[in-house]
């Protein structure tokens, strides 16, 4: 097993229409006005940026993201992501009840010194710390389509 191959996913059931979701997950400059650990995000061409996330742990992870699809009609947001961790991103949208069913996709390899070394006995913790920052990315993004 690869301690540092990490592949996530998580399904969100969101109170709006897909493309209401989708306009709002395509502007990923916004992302840190309701996403808590996305702490900055900088654009950097028509296409990429920069990101700092920082959960519950007491680091910061430093990605460049470029986008690979941007699919409206089929609700498909998808980004490679290089620096702390490398691999790819995927917003998959569809209707359901009403409202959107949001999954998120990610499968990455962690290139952050500290969490390699750590990648064993931390894993567990890593987990942890995932699962909290997407459930807090859920909460911010709900409150931010009920004010849009």
């Amino acid at each position: 097993m690869d301690w540092c191959h990490y592949r996530f996913r998580s399904v969100w059931n969101l109170p709006a229409a897909p493309e209401a979701v989708y306009a709002v997950l395509e502007q990923a400059q916004d992302y840190p006005r309701w996403w808590p650990q996305v702490r900055a995000v900088t654009p950097l061409g028509e296409h990429g940026g920069t990101a700092r996330l920082r959960s519950l742990l007491p680091y910061d992870l430093l990605i460049t993201a470029e986008e690979r699809r941007h699919d409206p009609d089929r609700g498909i947001l998808e980004i490679t992501m290089t620096g702390d961790l490398e691999g790819w991103a995927r917003w998959t949208l569809t209707a359901a009840d009403g409202g959107t069913r949001a999954r998120y996709d990610q499968e990455v390899d962690v290139r952050k010194p500290l969490m390699r070394r750590l990648a064993v006995p931390g894993r567990p913790l890593f987990l942890l710390n995932h699962a909290l920052m997407m459930r807090a990315g859920r909460r911010g993004l709900v409150s931010r389509l009920e004010a849009v």
